[in-house]
């Protein structure tokens, strides 16, 4: 099946939901969701693509989820006719600015407070991890915000807490490579913090949309404050750019700590595939030359052909005998 630009990279995540340990269906129905009500036409191959994810999706996941999808799609005016039934939506309680369909909304918000708190202890495997990582860099900045705002209602297991006297001296090199504008430097004590290889690192701090070091920043815990500073000094294309600065702040503002650490956690997950996959082989390889290529030089003391053996001390004097 193709995937609609719109949906990109959806297939191959369904696929990752069926995979034993982390159950992602109901983060990437929200996302779907979301994506989808956020435009208000949709050509033929979108409304299919939606109705085809949708309902693979819905019989699967939680009814918390359930609920803010369905209170979503309640209020869309063009959720399509398949979606409805499923959702068992009446067509009359979603007109474009109907007053009397309102009271859906409410438990929309309150359904899912308390319930993701009792599954989000899943890890990810490290095939899943580099996925979403995958997802995140390769999508818009419009789709990373969604699908950071959808990560703190994920049941996935973010990383642990940096110790705050290590974010603290962190904060303050990080301040300061960033006054100076030092790219390498900031990168490499991120690199540090974060506990990720510096390549990695290097692509959180260049990246030209800016979500990632946001993600990188809350993991962290800079001050927002300080963080607006970073913004200002650290890139020229986004400190130049009031509009950038100002978006940039208010998704930090937003974003939730835990959802920063659970990308964080899927960069390390993603890291450890890519090492698995370089060194597994190189070891396998380096083990079998080091048997074909040892040389075959007889033991020490070995008798040779053709050569009379040597003779050894008894430890007596010869002489008397």
């Amino acid at each position: 099946m193709t995937t609609s630009p719109m949906f990109p990279g959806f297939d191959g995540l369904l696929m990752l939901s069926r995979r034993d340990g982390v159950d992602i269906r109901p983060t990437l129905l929200r996302v779907l969701t979301d994506l989808y009500v956020q435009t208000s036409t949709h050509s033929v191959e979108e409304e299919r693509h939606f109705v085809e994810l949708t309902s693979r999706l819905i019989d699967h996941v939680d009814d918390a989820t359930r609920a803010v999808v369905r209170a979503r799609l309640s209020i869309y005016p063009r959720t399509p006719a398949a979606i409805m039934s499923k959702l068992r939506l009446d067509a009359s309680t979603t007109p474009p600015q109907a007053g009397s369909p309102a009271p859906p909304s409410p438990p929309a918000t309150a359904a899912p407070a308390t319930k993701p708190h009792t599954v989000a202890t899943l890890s990810m495997a490290p095939g899943d991890a580099a996925e979403i990582s995958e997802m995140f860099f390769g999508a818009s900045s419009k789709d990373r915000a969604l699908i950071l705002h959808n990560l703190s209602t994920a049941p996935l297991r973010p990383s642990p807490h940096i110790h705050p006297s290590r974010a603290l001296r962190a904060i303050e090199i990080l301040h300061m490579a960033a006054f100076a504008s030092d790219v390498d430097s900031f990168a490499t004590e991120l690199s540090a913090t974060l506990m990720l290889p510096a390549a990695i690192s290097e692509q959180v701090v260049k990246d030209a949309g800016g979500e990632p070091l946001v993600c990188a920043a809350k993991a962290i815990g800079i001050p927002s404050e300080i963080f607006q500073q970073i913004l200002l000094f650290l890139d020229p294309a986004i400190g130049t750019s009031v509009t950038e600065v100002y978006r940039l702040s208010r998704l930090y503002d937003a974003l939730s700590e835990r959802s920063a650490r659970i990308m964080l956690a899927a960069w390390r997950g993603a890291t450890m595939t890519e090492a698995r996959a370089k060194y597994r082989s190189t070891l396998y390889d380096d083990g079998r030359n080091r048997t074909r290529t040892a040389p075959a030089h007889g033991r020490h003391g070995a008798v040779q052909p053709g050569t009379a053996p040597a003779a050894r001390g008894t430890g007596r004097n010869p002489i008397k005998g």
